[in-house]
């Protein structure tokens, strides 16, 4: 008697083709075929052009010296470049002006971070409805223009005695930068998770506590956006200067353009010159912050 035993044959794994080793085609995948969008590039150039046309104005203009400036027209091509315009603003005055700048600019921003942070946190947290009366009525700062109270504002400035003092602009520019900074502050800490407010409270952190250990590293992008925004405002201040300043000795940049101006005509490439330096510090501010900027701009969109 026989036994017959049959094997099963295993099947080969779909593969190259063994008779000509041609291997197979990959699957099809369908691929969305998107066109050029000609007005979004068409809007793009226009906005190139837009910005470029000043920037090379005022870099090329500072290159030169006045005589071929007024001989050969703002956008022609200079035939020399030269850096005594540089020379001349650098020996001036403009290293006292640009560092009045840069006291009120830090004294400003450091005045509303310190006052912002503590308002908005608050706001968010507290319950009492003094606290959201206060917040509306701070609100209205956003609809109050600084033309419009420069008159008593200079009547209490000259009452403090403090005409004529960097701390008559700072101090002014500073309450008026606040508004804003406690709005954009108060989105980016309704960001901020109930759970880990909870948790602190859990671990025994009372308010002050939890504002430096748990709101002040969470806050960072917020922080920088209204840094940015007041250093701004700070810097190209020129209404609140121009009332309640007068002395040379305290005279910022927004009126120190002024001294290269002189009484039959205007040295443009002088002037050119000092403001491309007078917008080198706005420039390291935005590189040093922009990856917070976007970040604090869009708090609370998502609430």
């Amino acid at each position: 008697m026989t036994s017959v035993s049959t094997a099963t044959t295993p099947t080969a794994p779909a593969g190259p083709d063994r008779t000509t080793g041609t291997p197979d085609p990959p699957p099809r995948r369908g691929r969305l075929r998107r066109g050029f969008n000609w007005l979004g590039g068409l809007g793009a150039g226009v906005w190139f052009v837009l910005v470029a046309v000043p920037l090379y104005f005022l870099f090329v203009t500072s290159l030169r010296s006045s005589s071929e400036y007024l001989t050969d027209g703002p956008l022609a091509v200079p035939s020399g470049l030269t850096f005594e315009n540089y020379v001349d603003v650098l020996t001036s005055n403009f290293p006292r002006y640009f560092l009045n700048n840069v006291i009120v600019a830090a004294a400003c921003v450091a005045i509303v971070l310190l006052l912002a942070l503590p308002a908005a946190y608050a706001i968010v947290r507290s319950r009492n409805r003094s606290v959201a009366r206060a917040f509306s009525v701070m609100l209205l700062g956003l609809a109050v223009p600084a033309q419009a109270v420069i008159v008593p504002l200079y009547l209490m400035v000259t009452q403090l005695r403090l005409y004529d003092t960097l701390l008559a602009i700072i101090l002014p520019t500073a309450a008026f930068a606040l508004p804003l900074a406690v709005v954009v502050l108060t989105s980016s800490l309704r960001d901020i998770p109930n759970e880990l407010f909870e948790a602190a409270v859990l671990d025994g952190a009372g308010p002050a506590r939890t504002l430096v250990s748990l709101v002040l590293p969470l806050a960072r992008p917020g922080l920088a956006t209204i840094g940015i925004f007041t250093a701004l405002q700070a810097w190209n201040g020129f209404l609140f200067p121009l009332v309640l300043t007068q002395d040379a000795s305290v005279r910022v940049l927004t009126l120190g353009l002024w001294d290269y101006q002189g009484q039959y005509g205007t040295n443009v490439p002088l002037i050119t010159a000092a403001v491309l330096l007078s917008l080198l510090p706005l420039l390291v501010v935005y590189l040093l912050g922009r990856r917070y900027l976007l970040a604090g701009l869009t708090a609370g969109a998502g609430r």
